[in-house]
């Protein structure tokens, strides 16, 4: 794909206002033993310009809240950056965002900024997880200067652990939602990304409390071992 990438400087430059609010921004404590229903998770997905994680920055950003073990729709986090890109070639095909959406978008470290105060204190939940964490970590990094520490824990590494005997044939968010008969209303869209891979998260926390795993750290600990079953099964 041959974008126009953005060149990132190492943090832009923020004024008062905006230093003072990344001060203020909470610390994330560790996954820990309480149950699931009583945890506050906050459901993320972001569209970017591809998917090397390298050189393609974040576009879009789509949350909502998992809390009270449902999801609370009062609470949701949409949101495109302003970017300079001028030809978006064939990712525009993806993820429907023109280059005008992107030229009336939020500033960066608003956004970002706003993005963060919305999570808070909360785990993070995405569907591929890693690149999420990696995407909004360097996002965050070189706009904020933020160094993000708040854990994720990875909806489609927790699907096939909790639900081996469900596991479609391929793993994406679109199998697995019609695995469990989830309406999904629009893809590679933030926001709807986000609301399926909540969905998918409240049927998952179901099965888990069937498992005897009721905390984000024992889902943690869980997917840890499974892991490196994994790995050792692909040795």
């Amino acid at each position: 794909m041959n974008l126009p990438w953005l060149r990132h400087r190492t943090a832009a430059r923020l004024d008062a206002e905006q230093q003072r609010r990344r001060e203020a921004l909470p610390a994330a404590p560790a996954l820990d033993e309480r149950p699931l229903a009583s945890q506050r998770f906050v459901v993320v997905d972001l569209e970017t310009t591809g998917l090397n994680m390298r050189r393609d920055v974040v576009l879009s950003i789509g949350a909502v809240v998992i809390e009270h073990g449902a999801i609370d729709l009062g609470q949701q986090f949409e949101c495109t950056l302003n970017r300079p890109i001028q030809d978006m070639g064939v990712s525009v095909l993806i993820h429907g965002i023109a280059p005008s959406a992107l030229a009336r978008g939020i500033e960066p470290a608003e956004a970002l900024l706003a993005f963060m105060e919305f999570v808070g204190d909360s785990p993070l939940l995405a569907f591929h997880a890693e690149f999420d964490r990696h995407m909004l970590r360097r996002a965050l990094r070189h706009t904020l200067g933020y160094r993000l520490r708040h854990p994720f824990l990875d909806v489609a590494e927790l699907a096939p652990m909790l639900c081996p005997d469900r596991k479609p044939a391929k793993g994406g968010l679109d199998d697995w939602a019609e695995r469990f008969a989830l309406q999904v209303d629009q893809r590679h869209h933030a926001s709807a990304d986000a609301l399926a891979t909540a969905q998918l998260a409240l049927i998952l926390f179901s099965h888990a409390r069937r498992q005897a795993l009721d905390s984000p750290a024992g889902l943690a600990q869980r997917l840890a071992v499974w892991r490196r079953r994994q790995r050792g099964l692909l040795l």
